[in-house]
Protein backbone atom coordinates (compact mmCIF):
# COMPACT_ATOMS: atom_id res chain seq x y z
CA UNK A 1 0.00 0.00 0.00
CA UNK A 2 1.40 3.37 -1.00
CA UNK A 3 1.77 5.97 1.74
CA UNK A 4 -0.68 8.86 1.79
CA UNK A 5 -0.35 12.40 3.04
CA UNK A 6 -3.32 14.30 4.37
CA UNK A 7 -3.76 18.05 4.26
CA UNK A 8 -6.99 19.24 5.84
CA UNK A 9 -9.58 16.79 4.49
CA UNK A 10 -7.73 15.83 1.29
CA UNK A 11 -5.62 12.69 0.86
CA UNK A 12 -2.89 12.22 -1.75
CA UNK A 13 -1.17 8.95 -2.60
CA UNK A 14 2.61 9.02 -2.81
CA UNK A 15 4.76 6.73 -4.97
CA UNK A 16 5.56 3.31 -3.47
CA UNK A 17 9.29 3.73 -4.08
CA UNK A 18 11.15 5.30 -1.15
CA UNK A 19 13.95 6.86 -3.32
CA UNK A 20 11.35 8.48 -5.58
CA UNK A 21 9.48 9.93 -2.56
CA UNK A 22 12.71 11.31 -1.12
CA UNK A 23 13.67 12.73 -4.53
CA UNK A 24 10.29 14.44 -4.89
CA UNK A 25 10.58 15.89 -1.39
CA UNK A 26 14.09 17.22 -2.02
CA UNK A 27 13.06 18.72 -5.38
CA UNK A 28 10.10 20.46 -3.75
CA UNK A 29 12.27 21.94 -0.99
CA UNK A 30 14.99 23.07 -3.44
CA UNK A 31 12.35 24.50 -5.78
CA UNK A 32 10.82 26.36 -2.85
CA UNK A 33 14.16 27.89 -1.89
CA UNK A 34 14.27 29.57 -5.30
CA UNK A 35 10.62 30.52 -4.93
CA UNK A 36 11.20 34.03 -6.18
CA UNK A 37 11.44 32.63 -9.71
CA UNK A 38 8.33 32.27 -11.89
CA UNK A 39 6.33 29.01 -11.56
CA UNK A 40 8.19 28.01 -8.39
CA UNK A 41 6.96 29.26 -5.06
CA UNK A 42 7.71 29.27 -1.36
CA UNK A 43 4.67 26.99 -0.86
CA UNK A 44 6.87 24.14 -2.11
CA UNK A 45 9.04 24.09 1.03
CA UNK A 46 6.38 22.89 3.51
CA UNK A 47 4.99 20.47 0.92
CA UNK A 48 8.47 19.03 0.35
CA UNK A 49 9.02 18.66 4.09
CA UNK A 50 5.66 16.91 4.39
CA UNK A 51 6.66 14.42 1.68
CA UNK A 52 10.07 13.89 3.31
CA UNK A 53 8.44 13.28 6.69
CA UNK A 54 7.06 9.99 5.39
CA UNK A 55 10.57 8.50 5.15
CA UNK A 56 12.94 10.60 7.27
CA UNK A 57 12.53 10.27 11.04
CA UNK A 58 14.00 13.69 11.89
CA UNK A 59 11.59 15.48 9.56
CA UNK A 60 8.74 13.33 10.91
CA UNK A 61 9.69 14.42 14.44
CA UNK A 62 9.63 18.11 13.40
CA UNK A 63 6.24 17.63 11.76
CA UNK A 64 4.86 15.92 14.85
CA UNK A 65 6.18 18.66 17.16
CA UNK A 66 4.59 21.29 14.93
CA UNK A 67 1.29 19.39 14.95
CA UNK A 68 1.29 19.09 18.76
CA UNK A 69 2.18 22.79 19.15
CA UNK A 70 -0.56 23.79 16.70
CA UNK A 71 -3.27 21.78 18.48
CA UNK A 72 -2.21 23.07 21.89
CA UNK A 73 -2.32 26.63 20.57
CA UNK A 74 -5.74 26.12 18.99
CA UNK A 75 -6.99 24.58 22.25
CA UNK A 76 -5.91 27.65 24.21
CA UNK A 77 -7.62 29.95 21.72
CA UNK A 78 -10.80 27.88 21.90
CA UNK A 79 -10.81 28.09 25.72
CA UNK A 80 -10.30 31.86 25.55
CA UNK A 81 -13.14 32.27 23.06
CA UNK A 82 -15.49 30.12 25.17
CA UNK A 83 -15.67 32.73 27.92
CA UNK A 84 -18.56 35.08 27.36
CA UNK A 85 -16.99 38.00 29.18
CA UNK A 86 -19.33 37.95 32.19
CA UNK A 87 -16.83 36.40 34.58
CA UNK A 88 -13.71 38.32 35.52
CA UNK A 89 -10.49 36.63 34.49
CA UNK A 90 -8.59 34.92 37.28
CA UNK A 91 -5.72 37.02 38.60
CA UNK A 92 -2.84 36.22 40.89
CA UNK A 93 -3.19 37.32 44.48
CA UNK A 94 -1.04 40.13 45.75
CA UNK A 95 2.13 38.71 47.31
CA UNK A 96 1.86 41.03 50.33
CA UNK A 97 -1.49 39.60 51.38
CA UNK A 98 -1.48 36.52 53.54
CA UNK A 99 -3.90 33.64 53.27
CA UNK A 100 -7.50 34.64 53.86
CA UNK A 101 -6.77 38.38 53.62
CA UNK A 102 -8.16 40.68 51.01
CA UNK A 103 -6.06 43.46 49.45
Amino acid sequence: MAPKIRIFDRHWHLPKSKPIRIGIGILLVVGGIVGFLPVLGFWMIPLGLLVLSVDLPIVRRWRRQLTVWWHRRKGEEDEASDTDGTAAPASKKDASCGPGRRP
